[in-house]
């Protein structure tokens, strides 16, 4: 086919020198010609492909192309070829001064039928592109899976038909003859231009796998985001001075200047020095035995690593992470954690891991959560921000095109996450870049919460980029265990993606049931294969002991499971962990308010007398209560007992800042004894009162555990809190580990010490509270486990052998595990928490990014039809089941002045200078579930608040001069010791 670009009338040259790309308002004052902005994006594509995908990426895209040294200029085509669809009528119009001068080159159209008519430029450029490569000869097949590539550049997967000219339109809106030879020539012009001599010869040889384009895609979307800076790639409206040459020239100053770069590149397999040379000691047993295993894995897969609390999983987990990505060729990695308080110490350990690696690296490792701000090794990274890291972009959708039916700006930029940082000179911290909405996954290196990569599994929008951010990676998940049914559902859809795209991961827990280990294999291999469903059953061994790695893959030879499962001896003994119960009076659901305050200070009493006597030569107790209410008012007991200094409190409803303070607190005086080369002493007297907040990566060690009843995983990781730490002196009393398991009574309630002691005891009450968190199934199941040991067993649990088969046992079916009397009751409970565990898979179904029975599926092609999610706050509800909860930023008022949390003034406005940002910020708290409706219809940001970057978002609830307050009907106050009390709190 000859070049258009080289022949005259209103569909060649005359009509590539007017189609623009940009309007001159977003493009510096000049206009961009279409086909500079598709050159300029193909350049920005070469330069990530040169210094930012991985090993694995320019492989796969070699393969698509036909061979090595083939894939960058199909990449930077795919990239480039983006916005065709700006060459049609529907787009041409939108700016008068260009329209007019389309209209002066023979280019027409019906601007009465096309007024009437709405075609986004990406769905019209799909439409533009299938034409094109059916007349150059390209097959159906590859044809099939390139268009949804331009058509969700804007950030979703329109089906085939909403690509399709508008009815209103009469066909008018892609234009007639003229504007298809118009159209023709864009992509001849831009294909020539990137050194093919035809279209046909850019045709892939291969269709990619779903997840591969998935990946091609979100880079797509990066070259757009970098190419549409106006800032480094000003309007060019001269044909003759759009050259490849030009363009490269903007692409690399565009490159160095927002200093983006990729991760460790090809990297050489660590031998088995490394892990000394990275952590300055050599392994133990199982983190030699997790090397191991990945080393012998043929192909990318997934790892389960097991092991006891303490055993030292995530450093075995980083090395490997380094080996399997020498292997098979990622370039950085993902570290998810359960919570944004455990992902802030894993910052750290991360950052000091790629150092010894590179000493560069530490720069590029970027924390992704929305408090990441409060975390003092962050900040000091990014402490020279300064603009907003979304500025510049505006050219990207300027005329609103891909706005949805509600107003939402899907591409993202109107409303950006907050970064903490912005452009920034000489910065010590990831490009800011990376720091904008959506693009966090992209950096070389992160640490986040595991909510990060479930939205890479939902059907939101821009999907596509966070895909690409972990493809490339090696993924580390932490307490995977900790995922609830309706999380697991997102994860699993995850884990699936990342085995379609070779992704290796590796997963750590100290307490995962074996379902859960299959179902999370399973759902691996299921990707892997391309298969909508994927069964290991038996062929899953089981692991052999604890510690152990379970790995799964499919053989590069024939495509056949490879399964491995083995174990070794931990590097510490047994420790036997005596169980006490201490049953407490629990209130029958219909039980008024004055007998539930009463029951609560019969049993903190209690335990401050149990407390008294074990702590009578000092030592340091945990005690964990199944909800705040129930510390604070323990805290306000144990606070009459002992000295105010020797009781903390911690808990999710302290404003973040002191929270802050006291976990550091608590990290210093509980956490590893620091090596003194002298005789230690021992610590000085203190107990802890928290919630579900030190139930796990908290590393710190106690004497003696008091805990409320959980489910047994949880109530394990709670006792790995107990003699956690080597050379810790203890007192002579408290030298064997004990727990006291509290938040139950007999059948009748009552705080009965011989409940179990009777062969015919009744099933027992638990906190009304606790079977709303836990579900009664499960508390059962835990209590019969416990009773089992205190009734014919030893009185005690063997900690960590006995760990794995307490899980089993508690997530099992076998009722035999249930005394005879409890088991129609137990049965009864088992069929609704079936029924509840049911439903909520199947709420979390609408969300995932492909439903049942699509996913086969072999393009992306529809992907977003139906449901899909907003911003981030409709991501954040969306992967956690629950009751949707809010924060709001506490503040002070009085005589006629706001005053911070702490107490510093604002004005009567609330106007905060710089040097105050800190504190108003430390001030934010999280309002339980009941009070989020209230708190939505009534709170906002001060007045002060509305220009500022990171409060204008942010609702103030006001205090007084006592620290109360009222929300909806509910009386509010926050002290300065037991944070934020509901009502009738402690006093």
């Amino acid at each position: 086919m000859a070049d258009r670009a080289h022949r005259g009338g209103g569909g060649g040259v005359d009509a590539l020198g007017v189609l623009w790309g940009k309007s001159e308002e977003r493009a510096g004052g000049t206009m961009n010609l279409l086909v500079s902005h598709l050159l300029d994006t193909a350049a920005v594509a070469e330069r990530m492909w040169d210094g930012f995908l991985a090993p694995s990426g320019r492989r796969m895209l070699d393969g698509l192309a036909g061979g090595p040294g083939r894939g960058r200029a199909l990449f930077a085509w795919l990239c480039g070829v983006h916005d065709c669809g700006k060459a049609t009528p529907s787009h041409q119009r939108l700016w008068p001064k260009g329209a007019d001068a389309v209209r002066a080159a023979g280019l027409g159209w019906d601007e009465p039928t096309l007024v009437r008519t709405w075609w986004r430029h990406d769905r019209a450029g799909a439409f533009v592109l299938r034409e094109v490569l059916g007349a150059a000869g390209w097959r159906k097949e590859h044809i099939a899976w390139v268009w949804p590539l331009v058509a969700g550049h804007h950030g979703s997967y329109p089906s085939f038909q909403a690509t399709l000219q508008p009815r209103k339109a009469m066909k008018q809106a892609a234009g007639g003859p003229a504007w298809a030879e118009a159209q023709a020539s864009v992509v001849e012009w831009l294909t020539h231009r990137l050194g093919f001599g035809r279209i046909a010869e850019v045709e892939p040889t291969r269709v990619p796998s779903r997840a591969e384009q998935m990946q091609i895609s979100g880079l797509i979307v990066m070259a757009d985001w970098i190419a549409s800076n106006e800032k480094y790639f000003e309007g060019i409206d001269a044909l003759a001075k759009v050259t490849p040459e030009k363009a490269r020239e903007r692409a690399e100053g565009a490159w160095e200047a927002l200093r983006l770069r990729g991760g460790w590149g090809r990297l050489p397999e660590p031998g088995p020095e490394a892990f000394q040379d990275r952590f300055g000691h050599g392994p133990r047993p199982s983190q030699t035995l997790v090397m191991d295993a990945a080393r012998r894995m043929p192909a990318p897969g997934i790892l389960v690593v097991e092991a006891p609390m303490g055993e030292g999983k995530t450093k075995a987990a980083l090395m490997a992470a380094e080996i399997l990505a020498a292997r098979f060729g990622a370039d950085g990695v993902f570290v998810g954690m359960p919570t944004q308080s455990t992902s802030d110490p894993m910052f750290a350990q991360v950052r000091s891991w790629v150092g010894r690696v590179d000493e560069e690296l530490p720069a590029q490792v970027a924390l992704l959560h929305g408090k990441r701000m409060f975390n003092r090794e962050w900040r000091a990274l990014v402490e020279e921000s300064g603009d907003d890291p979304d500025d510049g972009f505006g050219g990207v959708d300027e005329y609103g095109e891909c706005l949805d039916e509600f107003g939402t700006d899907e591409y993202g930029m109107a409303s950006p996450e907050p970064s903490g940082a912005g452009p920034r000179t000489g910065s010590r911290g990831p490009s800011e870049w990376f720091l904008g909405a959506k693009r966090g996954l992209l950096c070389p290196f992160v640490v986040g919460t595991i909510d990060q990569l479930l939205f890479a599994a939902t059907r939101s929008k821009h999907v596509m980029l966070r895909m690409a951010g972990l493809i490339g990676k090696v993924v580390v998940l932490d307490e995977v265990h900790a995922a609830d049914v309706y999380m697991s559902q997102f994860l699993k859809e995850a884990l699936r993606w990342l085995g379609q795209a070779g992704v290796p991961v590796v997963l750590l827990s100290a307490t995962l049931p074996p379902h859960q280990r299959r179902e999370l294999v399973d759902a691996y291999l299921s990707g892997a294969a391309s298969r909508e469903e994927f069964e290991t059953g038996d062929g899953l061994p089981e692991p052999p002991g604890y510690p152990s790695v379970t790995t799964a893959c499919l053989s590069p030879d024939d495509a056949r499971p490879v399964l491995e499962s083995v174990a070794c001896d931990g590097w510490r003994a047994d420790l036997t962990v005596a169980l006490e119960l201490l049953p407490e009076a629990v209130p029958a659901p219909t039980a008024g308010k004055e007998a539930a305050a009463a029951a609560q200070q019969a049993a903190d009493r209690e335990i401050a007398a149990r407390l008294g006597t074990a702590l009578a030569e000092g030592g340091c107790a945990l005690v964990i209560r199944n909800t705040v209410g129930r510390a604070q008012s323990l805290h306000t007991v144990l606070c009459q007992e002992f000295d105010a200094d020797e009781v903390l409190l911690l808990h999710g409803r302290i404003a973040v800042a002191p929270k802050a303070d006291r976990v550091e607190q608590c990290l210093r005086r509980l956490g590893p004894p620091a090596p003194t080369g002298g005789v230690q002493e021992q610590r000085p007297r203190l107990i802890v009162v928290a919630t579900q907040i030190a139930e796990q990566s908290f590393d710190v060690d106690a004497d003696v555990l008091v805990t409320d009843l959980a489910p047994v995983d949880l109530l394990l990781q709670r006792v790995g809190r107990l003699h956690r730490h080597d050379g810790v002196v203890r007192p002579p009393r408290l030298a064997r580990p004990r727990v006291l398991i509290t938040g139950l009574g007999d059948r009748a309630g009552a705080p009965a010490p011989d409940m179990w002691q009777r062969d015919d005891a009744d099933p027992p009450r638990f906190l009304r509270a606790s079977e709303f968190i836990y579900r009664r199934h499960q508390l059962l199941r835990t209590a019969a486990l416990v009773r089992a040991a205190l009734v014919g067993g030893t009185g005690a649990w063997m900690v960590p052998s006995q760990v794995p088969g307490l899980v089993a046992s508690g997530y099992g079916t076998d009722d035999t595990v249930m005394p005879p009397q409890w088991r129609k009751e137990a049965e009864e409970a088992r069929r609704s928490w079936d029924a509840g565990e049911s439903e909520r898979a199947r709420k979390a179904a609408g969300y995932l990014l492909t439903r049942l029975g699509e996913k086969e599926g072999t393009t992306l092609a529809g992907l977003h039809s139906g449901s899909a999610t907003g911003g981030r706050a409709g991501l954040d509800a969306l992967v956690r089941d629950g009751d949707a909860t809010t924060e709001v930023v506490l503040v002070r008022h009085s005589r006629g002045t706001y005053r911070t949390l702490s107490g510093r003034a604002l004005t009567a406005n609330g106007d905060v200078a710089d040097d105050l940002l800190d504190d108003v910020l430390g001030g934010t708290v999280r309002l339980p579930a009941s009070l989020t409706e209230d708190a939505r219809r009534e709170l906002r940001p001060l007045p002060g608040w509305s220009g500022h970057p990171r409060l204008r978002y942010s609702p103030a609830l006001v205090l007084d001069e006592r620290g109360s307050a009222t929300l909806g009907d509910r009386a509010l106050r926050y002290d300065q010791v037991l944070g934020l009390v509901m009502g009738d709190g402690p006093p």
